[in-house]
């Protein structure tokens, strides 16, 4: 094994491990849902979004449309597995309204992925025209899956807290974007896997920043409520 095709092994077990943190990285919400018995403010989007991006990598990684990519179908399953096991917990806990979301959403995935594998493997009869197909829409879904945490941001400016947007999942959306980019300039550059993941660390930055923010600005902002209200409960003991 060359130098270089070393290290872009390397790395994508690194890129492997990163994303197998960014799959599990939603646990503490799901263990919040799971003891309150109530998804809250949370939103089932990004999970949903997650299952379509795994399944269209997978079909990438298939010897069919893109050879040599083991690792891209072994991380995709495994997060697959792991983002319909969190919504099967969303769907218990949730509204009605949400349920239905879930359902209707899983249903056009299905339809979608199985569309565009009968048009890809019968209209396309090279790697190359294949991968460029299943690449671009891959491209698309990891950038949806990426900033699926901004659904809940208008939320988060609204209120002035951070508490909804799920922080774990940005940092490893971040971490997951960055690796994986750097993976795809390696040896053979893989332009789909670099613009996809290129975008999504940008998009996993600006959520840490959003949340960065009101993190420290409620931080600040309570010792001085605290006073606030204990100069109150002063006054209003001296009134009586």
């Amino acid at each position: 094994m060359h130098g270089q095709d070393l290290i872009r092994t390397v790395v994508g077990i690194v890129g492997n491990v990163i994303s197998g943190f960014m799959f599990l990285s939603p646990t503490p919400t799901f263990v919040r849902i799971f003891k309150n018995k109530s998804t809250e403010e949370f939103h089932p989007y990004p999970y949903l979004a997650c299952v379509m991006n795994c399944l269209f990598w997978i079909f990438y990684g298939l010897p069919a449309v893109h050879p040599d990519s083991t690792l891209v179908i072994t991380i995709n399953a495994a997060g697959l597995v792991l983002e319909l096991i969190y919504l099967t917990i969303f769907f218990k806990h949730t509204t009605k309204k949400n349920r239905l979301i879930i359902l209707s959403v899983l249903a056009g995935e299905c339809l979608l992925l199985a569309g565009v594998a009968a048009l890809t493997l019968h209209c396309f009869h090279t790697h190359e025209k294949r991968s460029m197909v299943v690449g671009i829409i891959c491209c698309v879904f990891g950038i949806i899956m990426y900033a699926s945490p901004l659904s809940i941001l208008w939320k988060v400016i609204k209120t002035k807290s951070a508490e909804f947007l799920p922080v774990w999942l940005c940092l490893a959306g971040f971490l997951n974007g960055v690796t994986w980019f750097a993976y795809a300039n390696l040896k053979i550059f893989d332009l789909y896997i670099a613009i996809g993941n290129g975008v999504g660390g940008a998009l996993g930055l600006i959520q840490l920043i959003v949340w960065t923010y009101y993190t420290m600005k409620e931080k600040r902002r309570g010792p001085k409520d605290d006073k606030a209200g204990e100069v109150q409960l002063q006054k209003t003991a001296t009134n009586v």
